[in-house]
């Protein structure tokens, strides 16, 4: 399927979605962005091969995040009175945090530049990042009057605490990949020619795994954010449950006992 304003690919296992805007320095509150977001993701999900999902943006920028000469403008999704500005939001850009949470694989943000507000947000919908020397991160709602619109503060708690999410969101500080490593925000920061190598090794070791309890190993730690630990439990035991019926778990059993690589099929 072609793309306007992204590029997606798969390669073996991996799907790459690049935000491919950097007229905009990719900013993501554009409509068809939007949809096509939502639409890579749908696909992903229906798809058991792909295993692992990289995000990762065309240089110089991963994202500036909004599309501030709309904002000013009051343009877009910027427009209207206070009702139409809440509606414009919720049926926007809060469509791709539900869409990036709700995919069912693991996802790596390969953060090549600048991830600006709502950039940085996309950066923290992802399960994990990697950034290059030349990211930098700033969660600067606050620096322009607004607040993070887009689940900023859903996301950036769960990565960093509270305590630190509080200085980044209140002083609209812009820092650095090593400085995000040092606060948990990053895992990995390496040179900017190596980001996607990186990125790549990560997401291929990801994806040898077998694909259904991987799929279900993402949902039940995600589960363990909200649910109290006798659910959870509940809840592991039913995955578990599955997870002993699929050939694949016979697959790494033999494969351990047989001394070679599983060949694991997704059933």
């Amino acid at each position: 399927m072609k793309f306007k304003d992204i590029l997606f690919e798969t390669q073996g296992r991996v799907a790459i979605l690049t935000l491919n805007m950097p007229e905009t320095r990719n900013v993501i509150t554009n409509a068809n962005t939007i949809q096509e977001i939502e639409e890579v993701c749908r696909m992903i999900n229906n798809d058991i091969d792909v295993r692992v999902l990289i995000i990762t943006g065309a240089d110089p920028a991963f994202s500036a995040g909004g599309n501030v000469k709309e904002m000013a403008k009051k343009e877009g999704m910027f427009a209207g009175s206070p009702s139409k500005l809440m509606e414009g939001y919720r049926k926007n850009v809060q469509r791709i945090p539900m869409a990036i949470h709700g995919l069912e694989v693991p996802t790596i943000a390969a953060v090549n530049g600048p991830a600006i507000g709502a950039g940085c947000d996309l950066a923290l919908m992802c399960d994990m990042r990697v950034a290059s020397t030349k990211a930098k991160f700033g969660e600067t709602f606050l620096n322009v009057g607004i607040i993070p619109g887009d689940g900023g503060a859903y996301f950036l708690p769960r990565a960093v605490g509270m305590a630190k999410a509080c200085e980044i969101t209140f002083t609209g500080d812009i820092i650095d990949g090593q400085s995000a490593m040092d606060i948990g925000m990053v895992n990995y920061v390496v040179e900017h020619d190596q980001l996607m190598e990186r990125a790549r090794e990560l997401a291929d070791k990801i994806a040898c795994k077998p694909p259904e309890a991987l799929r279900m190993a993402k949902r039940l730690l995600y589960m363990g954010q909200y649910l109290t630990l006798p659910h959870l439990l509940e809840q592991s035991a039913a995955f578990q449950a599955l997870c002993h019926n699929t050939n694949d778990h016979m697959e790494a059993l033999n494969a351990m006992f047989e001394k070679r690589k599983p060949d694991f099929k997704g059933e």
